[in-house]
């Protein structure tokens, strides 16, 4: 699918089995979230990790809260939620694993800015409301992440 096209498709309306096939897809990378949020949390070392550390934990469980969310919106479209998790990167290098959560969750945040343009477009207002508040988290997330690096937010939608 070329640009041009997935522009459009954003912009257009799409089906409820194209909405909740996309869900899925959230679906499967708010696991890899609490999966990579459960590791790094406990692997990185060294004092300069401990306050980030201790934020990934709770990362985790703001991620599971999401999960809950998206799978049951997938429920009430009529879907099965997916029980399958996006594959989580790894590394030996703190600033590996901080960068791989930052572009994950700048990945996160752009898909669901799209998502919530598709649920008003197919008139599901309160599912668009619940992916707001989903999203108020990724971007606080996204945050901490970048401040941990020491680097500027990435804008979504507009470049890194």
């Amino acid at each position: 699918m070329n640009q041009t096209t997935t522009s459009k498709k954003e912009s257009e309306s799409i089906t409820r089995e194209e909405l909740i096939q996309l869900l899925n897809e959230d679906l499967s990378r708010e696991y890899q979230a609490i999966i990579a949020y459960i590791n790094y949390s406990q692997v990185l070392k060294g004092a300069q990790y401990m306050s980030i550390a201790s934020e990934l934990e709770k990362h985790a469980g703001e991620e599971l809260a999401h999960a809950l969310i998206i799978a049951k919106q997938v429920d009430y479209l009529g879907g099965m939620p997916t029980v399958v998790a996006k594959p989580v990167k790894t590394s030996e290098k703190a600033e590996d694993m901080l960068q791989f959560d930052l572009d994950n969750e700048t990945e996160t945040i752009a898909n669901y800015r799209t998502r919530i343009r598709q649920c008003e477009a197919l008139g599901e207002y309160a599912l668009a409301e619940n992916l707001r508040k989903i999203l108020v988290d990724e971007q606080d997330h996204q945050i901490d992440l970048a401040t941990a690096l020491g680097k500027q937010v990435p804008l979504p939608n507009r470049g890194k």
